[in-house]
């Protein structure tokens, strides 16, 4: 892709993945942008980098609009690898320029590069840079998603550059929202912002409802938001930014999501009379398989659902790897204002269901007890017990959904 202009004489110069489908972890189906700024003022500033193997797109990009020797001024807001691995290169190309970094970006990048050889300015909220007729404002925001994390502000454009903050793993041609939603459609990239919320930013809620009443306070007027990934909003900001208070406020659907999975299909055949009871009661419900379903697409359908009930049969005495598996990666995303319940078939001996209890609580939802267990496959007696089940834990959701409505 070629540079795109925001702005008059701001640019987006980065780099389109459509490939990866892996991202530390987190499985990525629609790919993924890596998005960095330049800014043509009296002193060329460019605000961020690439990953390391797109540093000759950004470069190529950067030499359309710029010799990038031109560049005084690189803005690091944030120092993981797909954003600042390509600063060596940029470096290279303009050794002069004056790097402006948080602390802890400071000092985590110095555990990659030899600071020595660069100028560095640390800088902390509330610090500005004038690089001529505008005046870029740094806000920090420590654990979102990492300690050395910032925003830049750019107050004559209203533009806020936001890092990691309100992106989506979005490969697309779109760089900007009413472009994308004429092509897709609303709820594809409202999708993708659920997504990525639920995956990364899930555990950080309570700070990022505090940088937005922040930036409130400032009285910091935002007419674009321009993340480091996927989508660059400029028709409607006041929307992501009212999606990301609802979901730090923890806001969900009313419904249900039965993530499970299954040895010999006994604990399957448990979830069609779960999910009929769920739905007769008047709740909606989505069942998902673990081994058929990313395990970031299930977190982001946990995230939805007002009620989860997690499904898994006995292996060993214990929960089914893949079931364990999920659950480890849903308590490092500590989410709240939940409720979960568990079930699951066994043979020789139970555990799994308990188990299951055990992580729940670890993670700090709210549990519906006592779980629903069946020996083996589920018998008429036991279909019947898990159809009741169901309307149960939904009439239980429904009670508990109040609480935040």
């Amino acid at each position: 892709m070629k540079p795109i202009e925001l702005k008059n004489g701001i640019y987006w110069v980065g780099a389109i993945d459509w490939s990866i489908r892996d991202f530390h972890g987190y499985e990525t189906p629609r790919g993924t942008t890596y998005n960095n700024y330049l800014i043509l003022d009296n002193e060329i500033t460019l605000v961020d980098t690439v990953k390391h193997d797109f540093s000759d797109i950004t470069i190529e990009n950067i030499r359309a609009i710029v010799d990038p020797a031109k560049i005084k001024h690189i803005v690091i807001n944030h120092i993981e690898n797909d954003h600042v691995t390509s600063i060596d290169k940029i470096m290279a190309l303009c050794p002069d320029a004056t790097i402006h970094i948080s602390a802890k970006g400071e000092k985590g990048l110095a555990r990659f590069y030899d600071l020595s050889k660069w100028k560095i300015r640390i800088v902390k909220s509330g610090d500005t840079l004038t690089i001529g007729k505008r005046t870029l404002l740094f806000l920090e925001t420590p654990m979102l998603h990492w300690p050395d994390s910032m925003m830049t502000y750019i107050k004559e454009e209203k533009l806020l550059i936001s890092q990691d903050g309100f992106g989506q793993h979005i490969a697309s041609a779109s760089r900007f929202d009413d472009d994308y939603t004429t092509c897709q459609s609303v709820s594809e990239l409202e999708d993708a912002i659920t997504d990525y919320y639920a995956n990364i930013l899930m555990p950080f809620g309570h700070i990022i409802k505090n940088k937005i009443a922040d930036i409130q306070k400032l009285g910091l007027e935002i007419d674009m938001i321009a993340p480091d990934h996927g989508i660059i909003f400029r028709r409607d900001p006041g929307k992501v930014l009212n999606m990301y208070m609802d979901m730090a406020n923890g806001k969900s659907d009313l419904s249900v999501s039965i993530i499970y999975d299954t040895m010999w299909h006994s604990t399957e055949q448990m979830t069609t009379p779960l999910m009929r009871g769920i739905c007769d009661e008047g709740v909606g419900c989505k069942v998902i398989k673990l081994r058929a379903t990313p395990q970031s697409i299930a977190v982001k359908e946990f995230w939805k659902s007002r009620g989860v009930l997690i499904g898994t049969p006995t292996l060993n005495n214990i929960m089914f790897p893949s079931v364990a598996n999920f659950l480890t990666y849903l308590r490092g995303l500590r989410p709240k204002n939940r409720i979960a319940g568990a079930f699951g078939s066994f043979g020789w001996g139970g555990g799994a269901v308990k188990e299951a209890y055990e992580i729940l609580k670890k993670i700090g939802l709210e549990t519906y007890e006592p779980g629903l267990e069946v020996l083996y496959r589920p018998s008429a007696d036991d279909t019947s017990r898990c159809y009741d089940y169901g309307v149960a834990f939904a009439k239980k959701v429904k009670e508990y959904h109040k609480n935040f409505a």
